[in-house]
């Protein structure tokens, strides 16, 4: 009943100053999740924020405001006193409190940081020293690290002690005195042991996958959709364990990086924030650079008309397939760009694959050019009656640009990743665009040699 109830409290928000029956509004937050909720604050008065994030019980609360957009945030902030504050600073985890304060203009950090205890400002300027694509930026300090010598008892007995301030309990670390990471064993296994006197080190898992601190947080967002973890340690330059990854942070990473991706496959700069956050600027700024390179990448088009004028004006006809050609030299390519793309995004095609795809766009552009030839030569034929030579033309045109088309976009986003590049930006636009230019070349030099122009 969850779309019930958020109906219910938007319609008691919408009297909030008449009816003011606070109880009731109470027991509706209490039956809502911190997702739902949030969406609510989203769409809420500012006035009316701190009314109800103060009905919200303190657990919640602190959930909601994890699951906020910044600039929310950032309003709800500005409407709390320093002590409602610093109970929410003191109820986020270390990971949500970095990200915030990566987040707001500086006169808010400093507010926030003058309410969060000692402990938590410095494992949030410790975060903070790490790039923000990396692992370290995005971990989290805590997590539940247990003894080798510990027994089932005492570790289960620490876990209820300390665990309540911990990110997760589900997967517990076993370390040494130096923190170096020397196992895992999950909550499961704990609870499940029947000798509660048995060490730790004699029954957790040794072979622990790990991150650096200095990975690209898309590679950790990769092994847990590769090993379904839902936790990975991370561990610093001398492979001591300084935090871990949630899977809510990897769902993060693998949807920010999607949309970063989508982005630049229609050649608009990465924004992160909602569409209708963006300032009209904002907006202009993020597509107009890629506009201007692309129209002024599709002069060289207009030079090739040019150099074949006079064949084009002995055979006029071949202007009218133009269109069509450059089309689908085009749409040809996208579909390879995207297929290689996604492949090494996910990790199943890597740069030393490139003559395997080569050979194998080869022969799948060979097919799909010869299938679009045939039909397109039918109907050249049959329905707009043009003579063979023209046909031929076309047809010959239309299979070699299908082939190399494939090839060409299939390769580009892999040597973008051999020199650094982000693929996505090898992606329809850029492509299409160079495409075309390649088919007018193709198209006029074969009309030349069959039509002897």
């Amino acid at each position: 009943m969850p779309d019930s109830n958020i109906t219910t409290l938007k319609t008691m928000l919408g009297h909030l100053d008449d009816a003011k029956k606070y109880q009731s509004l109470r027991d509706v937050l209490g039956t809502l999740q911190a997702a739902d909720l949030a969406a609510v604050f989203e769409d809420l008065a500012p006035e009316k924020m701190p009314v109800l994030f103060r009905l919200c019980p303190k657990d919640l609360a602190a959930e909601v405001f994890a699951e906020l957009e910044p600039a929310t945030q950032q309003t709800l902030i500005e409407g709390l006193t320093d002590k409602e504050l610093k109970l929410v600073i003191d109820e986020l985890f270390v990971d949500d409190a970095t990200d915030l304060v990566e987040e707001m203009p500086a006169n808010v950090v400093k507010r926030i940081l003058s309410q969060a205890d000692p402990e938590m400002r410095k494992m949030i300027n410790e975060l903070l020293q790490y790039p923000e694509d990396s692992v370290g930026g995005v971990m989290t300090t805590e997590l539940m690290e247990l003894g080798p010598k510990m027994t089932v008892r005492q570790a289960i007995a620490a876990i209820r002690r300390l665990g309540v301030d911990k990110e997760t309990i589900n997967t517990c670390y076993v370390t040494g005195p130096d923190r170096r990471l020397l196992g895992v064993l999950t909550l499961r296994e704990l609870i499940l042991e029947k000798n509660e006197e048995r060490y730790l080190e004699e029954f957790m898992d040794p072979d622990v996958i790990s991150v650096h601190t200095s990975d690209d947080r898309e590679h950790a967002s990769q092994l847990f959709e590769k090993y379904g973890f839902t936790a990975i340690p991370v561990v610093d330059n001398e492979d001591r364990l300084v935090g871990i990854v949630t899977i809510d942070d990897a769902i993060t990473i693998m949807q920010e990086e999607a949309t970063e991706d989508i982005a630049k496959m229609n050649a608009i700069a990465p924004l992160d924030k909602p569409y209708f956050r963006r300032s009209l600027w904002e907006v202009y700024r993020s597509r107009v650079p890629w506009l201007l390179f692309l129209m002024i990448s599709a002069t060289f088009s207009s030079f090739v008309i040019r150099r074949y004028e006079t064949a084009l004006a002995a055979v006029t006809v071949l202007t009218a397939y133009i269109p069509m050609l450059t089309d689908t030299g085009g749409n040809a390519g996208s579909q390879s760009t995207a297929t290689i793309i996604r492949g090494l995004s996910v990790g199943d095609i890597h740069p030393r694959d490139l003559p395997r795809i080569l050979w194998r766009e080869l022969r799948a552009g060979f097919l799909c050019g010869l299938t679009l030839a045939a039909a397109n030569f039918a109907k050249l034929t049959l329905l707009d009656r043009v003579g063979i030579p023209v046909a031929l033309v076309v047809c010959l045109t239309l299979m070699a640009t299908v082939l190399v088309s494939q090839m060409l976009a299939s390769a580009m986003p892999i040597v973008a990743r051999k020199v650094g590049f982000d693929p996505a930006v090898m992606a329809s636009p850029l492509v299409t665009t160079i495409v075309d230019t390649t088919t007018l070349l193709i198209y006029f030099n074969i009309a030349t040699a069959v039509l002897r122009l």
